[in-house]
């Protein structure tokens, strides 16, 4: 094996191998989204998850990606999508001064997983009230043109990214992408029956089970690294290798700022550490690192995560104060914190502007949130978007899936069936926490 063929491989297992990491992240967004709704909601988004991710590779195989990479470069209007071509022959790949160095599959099962990201956030936001059928078909526009068309104006070498725009793994392409259509379903779909009562009054709703909450964002942490350091998209090289070390260590410092800060700030104001915002402080860290995480040193990068656990807290508290119902934070934490991840850009990478970084954000914001009003409208106009009461007051689990996640009877091992244990699928307990109550 030559030098050459020896680069091609070790970058491709790299992707693969980052890729896979990605992937990993879908089982971090089904737990933190499971122990974030109600128990009696649990399979159901739980199914929307597995579901959301065949979905959107599915769509991204036929549509998307030939839409986002087989665009003219410079253009804002991308080029009819082609389905994904063969794999390349090995040494025809390695030839000619704009031979790839890794394998065409490879960047095509990093590209999908991304999206599959993009869409799970959509899932938290309008979580526990949107009809599980109407999102999947949300999810195939999502995945086949709205994502793409982002991608395509930045990493496709679109308008974006001709202007300047750097946006290196994703906190606008990606997180905020997510966050702006996860809002225009939440706000088409309206609170949670009992979220906010007749006087104004913000009632919390606690999630069922913080430990899947807790291992959730730890599995989101370590898939991450694959997230932000596999887009440096080869490993084989000193400057490559260097790259990638030094984009793990920012990655996790701007986790561990986030940690810290919405435990410090939240105990400040709250009186209490409430686990929800801690947790949620580490994957704002993680968003807004994830536009540059290689330029930073290692203390602006926990700077910039100190920064956005600060936000997220303040973020979700302002969201509830004008009665947007987000139950798992997924607009603070991937819009909020995806808009930092980008204006902060310019204070270590010298090809960055802060103008041109406002402009990228306007820019997605705008698209996805018309095109997502668009076809949410239309979804609700014609089979409509929300449970019924008596639905969501039942849950999603035995009216979407005919099933429940926690079965309220148990049988022993004689056959016999005990008597009635708690309701698993009763409204929320008006017992909270001090820190959720004050948040409230």
């Amino acid at each position: 094996m030559d030098a050459l063929e020896l680069h091609y491989a070790l970058d491709t297992f790299y992707l693969l191998v980052t890729g896979a990491l990605v992937m990993w992240m879908a089982a971090g967004f089904a737990m933190l989204e499971a122990g974030m709704v109600r128990s009696k909601n649990t399979a159901e988004i739980l199914a929307k998850n597995i579901l959301l991710y065949a979905v959107a590779c599915l769509a991204f195989l036929l549509v998307g990606f030939g839409l986002m990479y087989g665009s003219t470069a410079g253009g804002i209007i991308p080029s009819l999508p082609a389905m994904l071509g063969n794999e390349d022959n090995l040494a025809a790949a390695l030839t000619g001064e704009e031979a790839p160095t890794y394998s065409k599959m490879a960047d095509f099962f990093f590209q999908v997983v991304f999206v599959a990201t993009a869409t799970s956030i959509v899932s938290g936001a309008v979580a526990e009230r949107m009809k599980l059928n109407v999102f999947l078909l949300f999810c195939v526009a999502m995945s086949a043109l709205i994502y793409p068309v982002v991608g395509y104006w930045k990493w496709g070498l679109g308008f974006l990214d001709a202007m300047g725009f750097q946006d290196f793994a994703g906190s606008g392409v990606v997180h905020l992408t997510g966050a702006v259509a996860g809002l225009v379903g939440t706000m088409l779909l309206g609170p949670r029956i009992g979220k906010y009562g007749k006087d104004g009054r913000i009632l919390g709703i606690p999630g069922a089970n913080l430990p899947l909450v807790t291992i959730g964002t730890f599995i989101l942490w370590f898939g991450w690294f694959g997230f932000n350091g596999g887009s440096q998209l080869k490993v084989s090289t000193l400057d490559d290798a260097n790259a990638v070390a030094r984009i793990f260590v920012n990655t996790n410092a701007a986790a561990v700022g986030g940690v810290l800060a919405a435990y410090l700030y939240s105990s400040f104001r709250f009186g209490k550490a409430d686990l929800t915002l801690i947790l949620n402080g580490a994957l704002a860290g993680l968003v807004g690192i994830t536009a540059d995480p290689l330029n930073p040193t290692p203390v602006l990068a926990t700077l910039i995560g100190l920064g956005a656990g600060v936000l997220v807290v303040l973020a979700i508290a302002g969201l509830d104060k004008i009665k947007i119902d987000d139950p798992v934070g997924a607009i603070p934490v991937h819009g909020v914190c995806g808009v930092l991840g980008l204006m902060v850009v310019p204070l270590s990478n010298p090809d960055a502007s802060f103008t041109t970084q406002a402009i990228g954000a306007v820019v997605i914001i705008g698209w996805v949130g018309i095109a997502s009003l668009a076809v949410m409208a239309l979804l609700k106009a014609t089979v409509g978007l929300r449970l019924t009461a008596e639905q969501e007051a039942e849950g999603a689990d035995v009216t979407e899936c005919g099933l429940s996640a926690y079965p309220e009877f148990v049988t022993d091992f004689h056959g016999d069936t005990p008597p009635v244990a708690a309701k698993t699928t009763a409204q929320p307990s008006g017992e909270l926490s001090p820190a959720l109550a004050q948040r409230s």
